[in-house]
Protein backbone atom coordinates (compact mmCIF):
# COMPACT_ATOMS: atom_id res chain seq x y z
CA UNK A 1 0.00 0.00 0.00
CA UNK A 2 1.87 2.83 -1.42
CA UNK A 3 -0.92 5.97 -0.54
CA UNK A 4 -2.50 6.24 2.16
CA UNK A 5 -5.89 6.49 0.22
CA UNK A 6 -5.71 3.15 -1.04
CA UNK A 7 -7.51 1.84 2.00
CA UNK A 8 -10.11 3.61 0.98
CA UNK A 9 -10.74 1.39 -2.57
CA UNK A 10 -13.55 -0.20 -3.37
CA UNK A 11 -12.04 -3.19 -4.57
CA UNK A 12 -14.30 -6.73 -6.53
CA UNK A 13 -13.83 -9.75 -4.53
CA UNK A 14 -16.01 -12.10 -6.34
CA UNK A 15 -16.84 -11.48 -10.19
CA UNK A 16 -20.42 -12.48 -10.90
CA UNK A 17 -22.63 -11.78 -13.70
CA UNK A 18 -26.20 -13.05 -15.03
CA UNK A 19 -26.68 -12.30 -18.81
CA UNK A 20 -26.17 -8.27 -19.12
CA UNK A 21 -26.86 -8.27 -15.11
CA UNK A 22 -23.39 -7.79 -13.00
CA UNK A 23 -23.69 -8.89 -9.78
CA UNK A 24 -20.06 -8.26 -8.57
CA UNK A 25 -19.40 -8.63 -4.78
CA UNK A 26 -17.31 -5.75 -4.06
CA UNK A 27 -15.25 -5.95 -0.43
CA UNK A 28 -17.39 -2.69 0.96
CA UNK A 29 -20.27 -5.08 1.04
CA UNK A 30 -18.56 -7.17 3.86
CA UNK A 31 -18.93 -4.73 6.61
CA UNK A 32 -23.02 -4.28 5.26
CA UNK A 33 -23.67 -8.13 5.55
CA UNK A 34 -22.21 -7.90 8.85
CA UNK A 35 -24.22 -5.29 10.18
CA UNK A 36 -27.37 -6.96 9.15
CA UNK A 37 -26.05 -10.12 11.24
CA UNK A 38 -26.14 -8.19 13.78
CA UNK A 39 -29.08 -6.98 13.55
CA UNK A 40 -30.62 -10.12 12.83
CA UNK A 41 -28.57 -11.95 15.90
CA UNK A 42 -30.48 -9.37 18.23
CA UNK A 43 -33.55 -10.63 17.28
CA UNK A 44 -33.04 -14.41 17.01
CA UNK A 45 -31.78 -14.09 20.72
CA UNK A 46 -34.25 -11.89 22.00
CA UNK A 47 -35.87 -15.32 22.94
CA UNK A 48 -33.18 -15.90 25.14
CA UNK A 49 -32.86 -12.36 26.82
CA UNK A 50 -33.24 -12.92 30.86
CA UNK A 51 -34.79 -10.62 33.91
CA UNK A 52 -31.13 -10.85 35.04
CA UNK A 53 -29.31 -9.47 31.49
CA UNK A 54 -26.01 -11.21 30.90
CA UNK A 55 -23.40 -9.74 29.38
CA UNK A 56 -24.37 -9.13 26.12
CA UNK A 57 -27.72 -8.13 27.02
CA UNK A 58 -26.63 -5.87 29.65
CA UNK A 59 -24.39 -4.16 26.84
CA UNK A 60 -27.08 -3.85 24.85
CA UNK A 61 -29.93 -2.64 27.17
CA UNK A 62 -27.40 0.73 27.86
CA UNK A 63 -26.99 1.15 24.20
CA UNK A 64 -30.71 1.57 24.13
CA UNK A 65 -31.07 3.26 27.40
CA UNK A 66 -28.55 5.66 26.15
CA UNK A 67 -30.10 6.29 22.78
CA UNK A 68 -33.38 6.60 24.55
CA UNK A 69 -32.20 9.48 26.53
CA UNK A 70 -31.04 11.60 23.71
CA UNK A 71 -34.61 11.17 22.31
CA UNK A 72 -36.28 12.26 25.78
CA UNK A 73 -33.74 15.17 26.32
CA UNK A 74 -34.08 16.38 22.36
CA UNK A 75 -37.44 15.71 22.04
CA UNK A 76 -39.68 14.65 24.57
CA UNK A 77 -42.31 11.71 24.97
CA UNK A 78 -43.47 12.60 21.29
CA UNK A 79 -40.03 11.63 20.22
CA UNK A 80 -40.45 8.24 21.65
CA UNK A 81 -42.26 6.91 18.74
CA UNK A 82 -38.89 6.63 16.73
CA UNK A 83 -36.65 4.90 19.12
CA UNK A 84 -36.57 1.67 16.74
CA UNK A 85 -35.62 4.29 13.97
CA UNK A 86 -32.61 6.58 15.34
CA UNK A 87 -31.52 3.43 17.30
CA UNK A 88 -30.99 1.63 13.95
CA UNK A 89 -29.03 4.77 12.34
CA UNK A 90 -27.40 4.94 15.78
CA UNK A 91 -25.89 1.13 15.72
CA UNK A 92 -25.00 1.10 12.03
CA UNK A 93 -22.62 3.99 12.02
CA UNK A 94 -21.13 3.23 15.20
CA UNK A 95 -20.76 -0.24 13.98
CA UNK A 96 -19.55 1.13 10.56
CA UNK A 97 -16.85 3.04 12.40
CA UNK A 98 -15.76 0.54 14.70
CA UNK A 99 -15.64 -2.18 12.35
CA UNK A 100 -13.25 0.66 10.35
CA UNK A 101 -10.40 0.46 13.10
CA UNK A 102 -10.01 -2.94 13.24
CA UNK A 103 -6.53 -3.65 11.43
CA UNK A 104 -7.25 -4.60 7.50
CA UNK A 105 -10.76 -3.16 8.22
CA UNK A 106 -13.23 -1.64 5.79
CA UNK A 107 -14.20 1.71 6.39
CA UNK A 108 -17.84 1.93 5.40
CA UNK A 109 -18.30 5.62 6.30
CA UNK A 110 -15.63 6.95 4.72
CA UNK A 111 -17.22 6.62 1.36
CA UNK A 112 -19.73 9.41 0.29
CA UNK A 113 -21.98 8.27 -2.08
CA UNK A 114 -22.63 5.51 1.09
CA UNK A 115 -23.23 8.63 4.21
CA UNK A 116 -24.77 11.03 1.48
CA UNK A 117 -27.34 8.02 0.17
CA UNK A 118 -27.68 7.68 4.15
CA UNK A 119 -28.46 11.14 4.92
CA UNK A 120 -30.16 12.00 2.04
CA UNK A 121 -32.79 9.08 2.61
CA UNK A 122 -33.16 10.18 6.52
CA UNK A 123 -33.58 14.03 5.48
CA UNK A 124 -36.29 13.61 2.91
CA UNK A 125 -38.16 10.81 5.07
CA UNK A 126 -38.00 13.33 8.14
CA UNK A 127 -39.50 15.80 5.33
CA UNK A 128 -42.12 13.82 4.28
CA UNK A 129 -43.04 12.78 7.80
CA UNK A 130 -43.46 16.84 8.63
CA UNK A 131 -45.72 17.12 5.37
CA UNK A 132 -47.89 14.03 6.88
CA UNK A 133 -47.85 14.53 10.13
CA UNK A 134 -49.09 18.52 9.70
CA UNK A 135 -49.99 18.69 6.07
CA UNK A 136 -49.04 22.68 4.79
CA UNK A 137 -48.52 23.75 8.42
CA UNK A 138 -44.95 21.93 8.45
CA UNK A 139 -43.69 24.42 6.01
CA UNK A 140 -44.35 27.42 8.35
CA UNK A 141 -40.54 26.38 9.52
CA UNK A 142 -39.76 27.99 6.33
CA UNK A 143 -41.22 31.07 7.08
CA UNK A 144 -39.82 33.18 10.04
CA UNK A 145 -41.23 36.00 12.01
CA UNK A 146 -39.70 39.18 10.50
CA UNK A 147 -40.67 42.16 8.16
CA UNK A 148 -42.25 41.54 5.12
CA UNK A 149 -39.89 43.11 3.25
CA UNK A 150 -36.79 40.83 4.26
CA UNK A 151 -39.34 37.72 3.74
CA UNK A 152 -38.43 36.10 0.30
CA UNK A 153 -34.81 36.32 0.99
CA UNK A 154 -34.90 34.80 4.22
CA UNK A 155 -37.55 32.06 2.84
CA UNK A 156 -34.79 31.64 0.30
CA UNK A 157 -32.05 31.35 3.25
CA UNK A 158 -34.51 29.01 5.37
CA UNK A 159 -34.99 26.85 2.64
CA UNK A 160 -31.11 26.75 1.54
CA UNK A 161 -30.02 25.55 4.97
CA UNK A 162 -32.48 23.06 5.49
CA UNK A 163 -31.58 21.37 2.02
CA UNK A 164 -27.67 21.46 3.22
CA UNK A 165 -28.33 19.32 6.31
CA UNK A 166 -28.11 16.40 4.18
CA UNK A 167 -25.26 17.21 2.56
CA UNK A 168 -23.37 18.42 6.52
CA UNK A 169 -25.01 15.43 7.88
CA UNK A 170 -22.75 13.35 5.06
CA UNK A 171 -20.04 15.41 4.81
CA UNK A 172 -19.23 15.53 8.39
CA UNK A 173 -18.86 12.08 8.73
CA UNK A 174 -16.65 11.54 6.08
CA UNK A 175 -14.53 13.63 6.85
CA UNK A 176 -13.93 12.65 10.03
CA UNK A 177 -13.28 8.94 9.44
CA UNK A 178 -11.32 9.53 6.01
CA UNK A 179 -8.90 11.72 7.92
CA UNK A 180 -8.23 9.72 11.14
CA UNK A 181 -7.68 6.96 9.06
CA UNK A 182 -5.33 8.59 6.81
CA UNK A 183 -3.24 10.41 9.66
CA UNK A 184 -3.13 6.30 11.09
CA UNK A 185 -1.50 5.03 7.66
CA UNK A 186 0.73 7.75 7.67
CA UNK A 187 2.34 6.96 11.02
CA UNK A 188 2.08 3.81 10.57
CA UNK A 189 4.46 4.23 7.77
CA UNK A 190 6.73 6.80 9.68
CA UNK A 191 6.97 3.81 12.10
CA UNK A 192 7.99 0.83 9.98
CA UNK A 193 10.76 3.87 8.11
CA UNK A 194 12.44 4.43 10.94
CA UNK A 195 12.37 0.71 12.15
CA UNK A 196 16.49 0.29 11.58
CA UNK A 197 16.79 3.90 13.30
CA UNK A 198 17.72 4.47 16.54
CA UNK A 199 15.33 2.39 18.95
CA UNK A 200 13.72 5.45 20.61
CA UNK A 201 12.22 6.78 17.05
CA UNK A 202 10.21 3.85 16.53
CA UNK A 203 8.63 3.74 20.46
CA UNK A 204 7.92 7.32 20.03
CA UNK A 205 6.13 6.31 16.91
CA UNK A 206 4.07 3.29 18.66
CA UNK A 207 3.25 5.62 21.22
CA UNK A 208 1.93 8.40 18.80
CA UNK A 209 0.11 5.29 16.83
CA UNK A 210 -1.44 4.30 20.15
CA UNK A 211 -2.48 7.72 20.78
CA UNK A 212 -4.16 8.42 17.46
CA UNK A 213 -5.95 5.07 17.94
CA UNK A 214 -7.42 5.94 21.08
CA UNK A 215 -8.13 9.43 19.32
CA UNK A 216 -9.72 7.20 16.27
CA UNK A 217 -11.87 5.47 18.38
CA UNK A 218 -13.33 8.27 20.41
CA UNK A 219 -13.71 10.03 16.84
CA UNK A 220 -16.00 6.45 15.72
CA UNK A 221 -18.14 6.98 18.70
CA UNK A 222 -18.69 10.40 19.35
CA UNK A 223 -19.68 10.86 15.38
CA UNK A 224 -22.78 8.32 16.22
CA UNK A 225 -23.67 10.00 18.81
CA UNK A 226 -23.34 13.92 17.20
CA UNK A 227 -25.33 11.93 13.94
CA UNK A 228 -28.06 11.02 16.67
CA UNK A 229 -28.46 14.60 18.11
CA UNK A 230 -28.64 16.19 14.81
CA UNK A 231 -31.16 13.79 13.65
CA UNK A 232 -33.55 13.99 17.18
CA UNK A 233 -32.93 18.01 16.42
CA UNK A 234 -34.59 17.32 12.71
CA UNK A 235 -37.27 15.67 14.17
CA UNK A 236 -37.90 18.17 16.75
CA UNK A 237 -38.65 21.50 14.11
CA UNK A 238 -41.42 18.28 12.90
CA UNK A 239 -42.72 17.40 15.90
CA UNK A 240 -42.89 20.45 18.14
CA UNK A 241 -43.65 23.78 17.14
CA UNK A 242 -41.04 26.69 17.70
CA UNK A 243 -41.33 30.17 16.58
CA UNK A 244 -38.00 31.50 14.57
Amino acid sequence: MFSPLEQFDVIPLIFFSVGSYDFTFFNIFIPLLLIISFFLAVGYLKSYYKLIPYSFQSALENIIEFVFSILKNQIGKEGYFFLPFVLTIFMTILLSNLMSIIPFGIALTSHLIVTMWLSLSICLSIFLFGLLYKNFKFLKIFVPTCPIALLPILILIELFSYVIRAFSLSIRLTANILAGHTLVHIIALFILNTLFLHFLAPLLGLLGLFAVLLLELGVACLQAYVLTILICIYFKDVLIDESH
